[in-house]
């Protein structure tokens, strides 16, 4: 995998030192004690919740397509269903998680291949890109869903490898 410019560890320092600037420009002389430090830090944390919030939503509906996808080629090949019950059980996991219990169900796209093993082989593509773009994500989000979105993306590039020989092995 290549390195971008932007690491997470360079994200999350510039994160803390404007935090840091941000919490040494309100501890001045003034006890006037008029509030306007209070509002500013829970604006601060309410906007904070919605960027987190807001990427939580989208990495769900992102795991939610990817798990829509293993239910529409698992009902379509359902010789396929063996191999991919236990990757499709973790995606739901995966999805639940981010979700955290909140749901919906999404209308497919496109139906999968006739052919058992173009699609599982087309799995395996949806699989890197969902893994691609938690990763993506988890530049943005703060540490807790970040740990949560590069655990999420692993598993999802392991998955994808798995797909990938499970298609070598797939009978068309």
């Amino acid at each position: 995998m290549r390195r971008t410019g932007t690491t997470r560890r360079g994200a999350l320092t510039a994160t803390g030192a404007i935090v840091l600037g941000a919490t040494l420009a309100g501890c001045g002389g003034d006890d006037g004690g008029d509030g306007r430090e209070d509002s500013t830090i829970a604006d601060a944390q309410a906007a904070a919740a919605q960027v987190e919030n807001t990427l939580r939503l989208t990495a769900a509906t992102t795991s939610r397509k990817l798990l829509v996808q293993y239910d529409q080629v698992v009902k379509a090949h359902p010789g396929t269903e063996a191999g991919l019950a236990p990757l499709r059980d973790a995606v739901r996991a995966h999805t639940t998680a981010l979700s955290q219990g909140k749901g919906g169900t999404l209308p497919l796209s496109h139906p999968p291949a006739t052919d058992a093993q173009a699609a599982v082989k087309d799995l395996a593509a949806a699989e890197r890109r969902t893994a691609d773009a938690h990763t993506a994500t988890l530049l943005k989000a703060p540490p807790e869903l970040a740990r949560l979105l590069a655990s999420i993306a692993a598993a999802g590039a392991a998955h994808a490898y798995l797909l990938a020989e499970l298609a070598k092995e797939t009978s068309s």
